[in-house]
């Protein structure tokens, strides 16, 4: 049984990625084109719009899987650096602070800056193409 779960593990960390990389490109596109945004716009080169654009360039980088880790690593610092801007100065802790999402979404982003973005990006492509 766990033999057989371990041979998914490729598979579920590009579906895992995919994912967040859709949310985090769909806060982007909120954002700065106010698609789905509701009340939350930021103001034009506001510290939330600027991290709308990255949200929205390095997201879709992530998203598709290319310049992976190279992303995954920049979301994982823009998830930390909305933790300790927006939600340290509140309380340390993150259920009382509301940070959990960016804490959380920090350490799944550094996790895929040394993991890569699994079989199913554009990076492996790529690469399988470049090698042969």
């Amino acid at each position: 049984m766990i033999k057989k779960l371990t041979g998914l593990q490729p598979g579920v960390l590009s579906i895992t990625r995919i994912v967040m990389g859709f949310i985090v490109f769909s806060f982007g596109t909120a954002k700065i084109f106010h698609f789905h945004a509701g009340e939350f716009m930021p103001a034009f080169g506001s510290p939330e719009w600027v991290a709308g654009l990255i949200e929205l360039t390095v997201g879709l980088c992530f998203l598709i899987g290319v310049f992976t880790r190279l992303s995954a690593f920049i979301l994982s610092g823009l998830m930390a650096a909305a933790y300790f801007t927006a939600h340290l100065p509140v309380s340390f802790f993150p259920t009382e602070n509301g940070g959990y999402t960016a804490a959380s979404w920090s350490f799944v982003f550094l996790y895929f800056a040394t993991s890569g973005g699994g079989p199913a990006s554009l990076d492996a492509m790529l690469s399988k193409r470049a090698n042969g």
